[in-house]
Formats: C-alpha cells, structure tokens, sequence
C-alpha cells in the first residue's frame, strides 16, 4: 500500500493533481476558522464552550460545513445549499419536461442544467444566509443559552454585509470544489464534504474518551470498524442483470455480439433518504418554535411535537424517522433509475435480457427487480441512521458519536470513488494500482 502511495507521488501528472487537491482542501478548511465581518470571535468561543449546539437542522448543516457554521465563519453555510440546489434541480426533471429534455440532449444539456444548479445555489445561500445572521443575532443559533453577543454592532450596513460575506463563501466553495473536479482528483464537492466531516472525527472521539471513558471509547471504535465493515459491503454490494447484444450489420462492418450488464446497486439512493428524512422531521419542530409563546404554557399540539418529534431518543421519533427513509428511498430510486427508459434503449441497440422479450417485458422484469432489491437498502440505509440515536440513549454520546448516520455514509462512499480513481490513473501508466 505505502508503494502503491510512492508510486502516485513520483507520477508527475498525478502528483499535480493530489498536491492541488490537497491545496483546495486546506484553503477550505482554513476559511471555516475566518470570521466573517462584524462577529466576535471571542464571543463565539465562549458560546461553543458551553456546549448548547445539538439538535435540529443547524446541527446536521453544521456538520456539513465541518464546524463553521457555528464558529460564524466566511464559509458557515459550507457545501450544503449546492447540495439542496442539486437535489432540486434533480427532482425537477420530473416535474419540467424542460429540464428531462436537457438532460436527454447529452453534455450541452446537461452544462446548462449546471448552470441552473450554480443560480440556485446562489439563491438559496443568500436566503441561507439571511436566515443564520437573523439567528446570530438574536442568539438562537446556540439555543438562546448564550448571553453575550455573537454580533456586537448589529446595524444595517454589518448586517448587509454578513450576508453578502456568507453567500460569497458559499459561490467560493462551489467554485472550488469545481476546479477539483477539473484539475484535481475525485469528485470536488464529495471531497469538501468529506473533509467536512472527517475534520470533526479527532474532536468527537476525544469527548467521548474524557465523557465516558476508555471502555466506552473503546467500544466505540470497536462499533465503527464493524459499520465501516458493514458499510463497505453493502456499497460494494450490486445485482448484475446480465445484457446480449445480437450482431448486426452497419456498412461493411458487423457491430453487436457483446455480453455485458446493467449493474444495479443494493444502495441506489446514496444518502440523500436520510438527508430528506432529517429535513422533514426538522419542519414539525421549527414550526412549534415558531408557536412558542414567551410567556405562558404553550399550546397542547406544541408540546406534543417538543415530546415526541424534537428529542432523538424516543422510540416515536427513531420509527417515524425509520420509516421516512424508507419511504423516500423508493421515491428517489424510482426518480433516477427508469426502467423503461433502460428498455427501450438496449431494444434501440438490440440488446436483450436472456430469457425476457425485449420492450415492455423487460420493464416489467427491471422494475421487479429494482423493488426487491431497494428494500434491503433502505433498510440498511434505516439502520445505519438510527446508530448515532441508539448511541444516543445507550451511552449517551449521539453529539459526538462519529460511526453512524451520514458521516460514515458519505466517508465510506467518497473515500471508496476517490481510491478506485487515483487506482484508475494509476494503472494508466503502471500495471500495478493502488488496490490490490
């Protein structure tokens, strides 16, 4: 392995890349700890210190931003409105006939259905932005717990210029992330998020281990090789549907005659289930914040809702949370995988399913096919979510616990693509690669 890592540095070509990635990576990281204008940072620290930042959206968007949303910082919106923006933009083929013709029309299409995703992006993280300097101020960011002001001098000219300071970051992070997919290695923004994360790994298990101890710690690690075990297989994890090509003639020459297949991944959807399920539980709660009065017993539905769809280690919320993921894993497998569309191009280029007719047949056989596999992996993407809460109520550690939920869905998987891709360049210009 260590050879295979000396023989990527001494390629020139590839040492360009991985030193330019690692370049981008470490600008990133370095813009989460710059303030924006008009934040204390001192003010900042002490809020964080008391430790009144778990639970709800913000904590899932902070998460993604590698920790600067709550350190206020010029990229506290992080990664995460390109990545609203991209599941809109992807929702929205099925609604606009538009945006699936584009699609369909190849590279230029698909460029333009990119240059929507970057307006959009734009929009929702100068709305994004509003929303978290509306939260500085009056210091629900940190739950109302903290006295001291986040933003001293809250004028309009401060405000005005927070907000353009946060959007900014969100256009330079989109923009960064791009040229890693051009110049770099890996896919640029699924490496912002996994740099996001991963930065927050040493932090939480060194609370763990001075929270619980060392057997609780080391069970914890013990936990995690098993999910990343778990994680790995089940993403390796593919139902191939095998395809033949029949021979045809096109001039002189006879194209056709192949055997290949469709591969079908156990886990389709990726993480966005678990993304739209956090997000929806998150609305009941906001909207009982909103009815919150401030003085007087709030009203009965409130309280319902604070019991029973706020705290993370109640059986309601871990079943209703369950079960939404496995419901918008159906919903977004059937968004992006269609099988007559898949039919009816393998019929265009004589292609056939041994054994099934070829047209509606065919269809037919994917879509069972696609049903009975989906369900195992929504029920593994259901359990891999629920760990940070089981943690939560066992050991009391959901914060902090790093082995679960989409932390380790979107490492495993990044980590994975970006591996077979510098093992792909690799091989280009050695017979051995990075994997063995």
């Amino acid at each position: 392995m260590l050879s295979a890592i000396g023989r990527a540095f001494r390629t020139p070509d590839l040492r360009r890349k991985l030193l330019f990635t690692l370049g981008i990576i470490t600008i990133f990281r370095m813009g989460a700890f710059i303030p924006a204008p008009g934040v204390d940072y001192g003010n900042v620290q002490q809020c964080l210190a008391l430790g009144a930042t778990s639970g709800g959206l913000y904590e899932f968007v902070n998460l993604f931003s590698g920790g600067a949303l709550l350190q206020v910082s010029i990229f506290a919106l992080g990664i995460m409105p390109y990545i609203t923006a991209s599941i809109i933009v992807q929702l929205l083929r099925v609604v606009i006939p538009h945006f699936q013709a584009l699609y369909e029309e190849g590279a230029q299409g698909q460029s333009k259905l990119t240059q929507y995703t970057r307006y959009l992006t734009i929009a929702l993280g100068l709305l994004n932005a509003t929303t978290v300097v509306s939260l500085a101020r009056t210091g629900a960011l940190f739950n109302n717990a903290c006295s001291v002001p986040i933003i001293p001098d809250d004028n309009i000219i401060t405000i005005l210029l927070l907000i353009i300071t946060l959007t900014a970051g969100t256009g330079l992070i989109m923009w960064m992330g791009e040229l890693v997919t051009e110049k770099g290695v890996g896919n640029g923004m699924s490496l912002l998020i996994f740099t996001s994360i991963a930065a927050g790994f040493p932090s939480s298990l060194g609370a763990i281990l001075s929270a619980q101890g060392w057997t609780v710690f080391l069970a914890v690690l013990a936990i995690g090789v098993v999910v990343v075990a778990l994680v790995i297989f089940v993403e390796q994890s593919q139902r191939r549907i095998p395809v033949q090509y029949a021979k045809r003639m096109v001039g002189r020459r006879t194209v056709g005659g192949t055997n290949t297949y469709i591969p079908i991944k156990v886990n389709m959807a990726g993480v966005i289930p678990v993304i739209f399920a956090s997000s929806m539980l998150y609305l009941p709660s906001l909207i009982a914040q909103f009815n919150t009065p401030a003085t007087g017993a709030p009203p009965e539905w409130v309280v319902w809702i604070n019991n029973y769809l706020t705290s993370g280690d109640h059986p309601f919320y871990m079943a209703v949370y369950f079960l939404l993921i496995v419901f918008f894993t159906y919903f977004y497998v059937s968004i992006t995988f269609n099988p007559e569309e898949v039919s009816e191009n393998m019929k265009k280029y004589g292609g056939f399913i041994p054994g099934i007719r070829a047209g509606r047949p065919t269809a037919e056989y994917l879509q069972y096919v696609l049903s009975r596999i989906t369900l195992p992996g929504a029920l593994y993407l259901g359990f891999v979510a629920l760990i940070p809460l089981i943690a939560l109520v066992l050991v009391g550690a959901n914060a902090n616990f790093p082995f679960g939920g989409t932390s380790i869905l979107i490492m495993v998987g990044v980590g994975l693509e970006t591996v077979k891709q510098i093992d792909a360049q690799l091989q280009q210009r050695h017979y051995e690669g990075l994997l063995r």
